[in-house]
Order: structure tokens, then sequence, then C-alpha cells
């Protein structure tokens, strides 16, 4: 048990990392493939894009997790700690809520393209649809499908062989992130309501990059 969360703590930076990896080795082989061999990676384009959409959007809720999005903290700082507290609450609860509306929106546009059923209401899912047109066999425009995912012909295109990646594979990402947002920002919600945190934005780039220019121009004042 404690395998496993210690696996969703660090889900989405062990994700990230893989696809820098990924992008990195893509793009470099790329560029030899051009310049050495006069030749081309057809796919690697496409295939860089959509990580770095997985980057992004997975980046959405690592950043959350670490209290890491920027946000204007000068009047909530000069208030009680019980008012930053309550204060944090609600931003917390907002957060939540939008979250959760990110999710259902993020299914909705996902769903069909594995061959599900979005979800029926405007704002609050009230069950799912009936009557779908089905879009599995929709594809990528040049990545081809890699070893070893065969089997989803057999699932989502009624055994017809697929030329191209389907494109419910990369946007899975869309459902994938956006669930890893609403917990995170669940999380971030419970850590405000124990006390452990009071605002779940707290960082301060432009701050810190002010003091670090700082320290760098008075370390070579002193040097002259």
């Amino acid at each position: 048990m404690t395998g496993a969360r210690s696996m969703i703590d660090h889900l989405e930076e062990n994700v990230i990392a893989v696809l820098m990896g990924l992008m990195t080795a893509l793009t470099f082989a790329n560029v030899i493939a051009r310049y050495i061999f006069n030749s081309n990676i057809l796919w690697a384009l496409e295939l860089t894009v959509f990580m770095f959409a997985w980057m992004v959007l997975l980046g959405a809720s690592y950043a959350l997790k670490k209290s890491a999005h920027l946000g204007v903290d000068a009047l909530v700082n000069m208030a009680s700690p019980r008012l930053r507290r309550t204060l944090g609450l609600i931003a917390a609860l907002a957060c939540v809520i939008y979250a959760f509306f990110l999710l259902k929106g993020a299914w909705d546009y996902w769903a069909n393209f594995a061959n599900l059923p979005a979800t029926e209401g405007r704002w609050f899912p009230m069950g799912f649809e009936e009557k779908f047109r089905p879009r599995g066999w929709y594809e990528t425009q040049d990545i081809p499908v890699p070893p070893g995912l065969g089997w989803l012909a057999d699932v989502f295109n009624d055994g017809e062989h697929y030329e191209k990646l389907p494109r419910l594979v990369p946007y899975f990402v869309l459902p994938f992130s956006m669930a890893l947002l609403l917990l995170r920002a669940c999380q971030a919600t419970w850590a405000v309501w124990t006390g452990k945190i009071d605002m779940i934005i707290v960082s301060h780039e432009a701050e810190d990059a002010v003091e670090e220019a700082g320290a760098a121009l008075a370390a070579k004042l002193k040097d002259n």
C-alpha cells in the first residue's frame, strides 16, 4: 500500500522525466538523420508535439502538488492567520471545483475517440450518453503503431488494422492529467484544512529572480 501511494505521489515527475528524455533522444536522432544521412524521421515532429502536450498538462498537476503555481498573495499576507486559512480554504475549494469541470470536459472530449459515451449535463455529469458516434477509428497523421499495441485494433476498431496510432492514445492525457489535477487539488485542500499549509500557491519566482540577480550583482561588485 505504501509503495502504491509513493508511486502515485511521484507519478507526474516520473512520467515528465521519461517524456523529456524521449523528446531529447528523438529530436537528436532526427537531427542526425537529416544532416548526416540526408533522411528524415517522418513522425518525429508530431510525436514530439504530443509529448510536449503531455508534459504541459501533467505539469499543471505537478506544479499544484509542489505549490509552484504563481499567485498574488500581497493582500493575503496582510490578513490574520485565521482569515488567511479561511481564504486559503475558499481558494482551494475553487480549485477543486475548477479541476472537476476540467475533468468532465476532458472526458467528454476523449471518450468518443475510445468508443465510450460522454457525460450528459452541461455543468454536472448527469449520467452518460445513450447514443453517440464512436470515433475509435480516428488516427494520427504520421505516428506508426508501436509494437505491442496491435490489440488496440481488436478493442477499438472492430479488428481492422490501424495504419497509424489511434488518436485515443495521445488524447488520453486529457482525462488522465485532469484526474491528477483534481487529486492534487483535493490533497492541497486537505492540507489547508488540517493546517499543514495556509495557501495552495506559494511560488514567488519574480521575487526569487530579483533576489538572485541582486546577490549576483553584489558579489560582482565585491570582486571588483
